[in-house]
């Protein structure tokens, strides 16, 4: 949210398994964030299976950027 009142663009990159927190907190903070859901787990995964997932992720996390830059302005 401080980072939206300043006209920074935000968000985050969480699993799958953290969709119902994500959830939870946006309730309980009354603000939904911009954000990417990729698969889980992460943990312990090797440099060529993250790239992989970077590069499913990488169109989506630079569109929430973008998107969000330009709903700010």
């Amino acid at each position: 949210m401080d980072l939206e009142s300043r006209g920074i663009p935000g968000g985050y990159i969480l699993t799958e398994e953290f969709r119902e927190a994500d959830l939870a907190q946006a309730k309980a903070l009354g603000f939904t964030a911009m954000k990417v859901f990729v698969g889980h787990p992460i943990q312990d995964r090797t440099d060529a299976e993250m790239a992989v997932i970077v590069d499913k992720a990488f169109a989506e996390v630079l569109a929430m950027v973008v998107e969000q830059k330009e709903v700010l302005n």
